[in-house]
C-alpha cells in the first residue's frame, strides 16, 4: 500500500477511471453484439439505427482515451462493413 499522499490519490483516481472504462467497453460490446444479431436476422434499419448509436459511443470512448483512434476506427469500419454488406 502507497504511503504517500499522492500515490494513494492515485491509485483511487486509477480505480474510478478503470471502472468507468469497464462500462464503456461493455457498452460497446452490447452494441456490437446486437448489431450482429441485427444483421443475421436481416433487420437493416434496425441495424443502421443502431449503428448510429455504437458510432456515437466509440467516438466518445476514443476521445476520454477508453480507444486509442485507430482502434476505434477500425470498430465503426468493421461494423459498417457488416451493415453494408446486407443490401
Amino acid at each position: 500500500m502507497a504511503n504517500i499522499k499522492s500515490a494513494k490519490k492515485r491509485i483511487k483516481v486509477t480505480k474510478t477511471k478503470t471502472e468507468r472504462n469497464k462500462v464503456k467497453k461493455s457498452q460497446i460490446k452490447m452494441y456490437t453484439k446486437n448489431i450482429d444479431a441485427l444483421v443475421k436476422s436481416g433487420k437493416k434499419d434496425d441495424a443502421k439505427k443502431m449503428l448510429i448509436d455504437a458510432t456515437k459511443a466509440i467516438d466518445m470512448a476514443a476521445s476520454k482515451g477508453v480507444f486509442h483512434k485507430n482502434n476505434a476506427a477500425r470498430k465503426v469500419s468493421r461494423l459498417q462493413k457488416k451493415v453494408d454488406k446486407m443490401s
